[in-house]
């Protein structure tokens, strides 16, 4: 897919991770994402970037989306497919959705969104889940207008919440 961003287009891409330039682009917006404050606020650890590769091409489910401006990466979508057992269907879950702070506000969230979304309808999933922090209103606003939605399975039975647990 490829849109306009001011002088250089702007172009999806599902990335190769078997191609270094896809590979390079993957761990430079994972570790731009990892150092931004709605990230982990600090780069990348030494380890996990010897290891993010390797392991996204490892993992049975990946699939990750680059946007570039022109030739130059400037965001990422890191997914999963999992499973839906009451749909009975994959889906497509958005682990990390970054734009590198320079690119925001110039469609390449919603370009992501729609690549992602494109590529799950090609595979039959039903669904398309992600987390965002509630302070990050500029990714909820984003999100809210691609039609995404707080979680409920019914009214009156609440909205889900996404909890982590640590085993490291």
């Amino acid at each position: 897919m490829t849109t306009s961003l001011e002088n250089s287009a702007l172009r999806t891409v599902l990335a190769d991770l078997s191609r270094p330039d896809h590979q390079a682009a993957v761990l430079a917006m994972v570790d731009a994402y990892s150092q931004d404050p709605m990230g982990d606020g600090a780069p990348l650890s030494a380890e996990a970037r010897a290891r993010l590769i390797p392991g996204l091409r490892q993992h049975p489910t990946t699939l990750v989306m680059l946007a570039f401006a022109g030739e130059v990466p400037v965001g990422v979508a890191v997914c999963f497919l999992g499973f839906s057992t009451f749909a009975a269907k994959p889906l497509v879950n958005m682990h990390d959705v970054a734009v590198v702070p320079s690119h925001r506000g110039r469609g390449v969230g919603r370009a992501l969104l729609a690549a992602v979304e494109a590529k799950a309808r090609e595979l039959g999933c039903c669904k398309l889940t992600l987390e965002v922090l509630d302070k990050n209103e500029r990714a909820l606003r984003t999100y809210t207008a691609a039609g995404f939605k707080r979680y409920a399975l019914q009214p009156g039975a609440g909205e889900a919440i996404f909890l982590t647990k640590s085993l490291g």
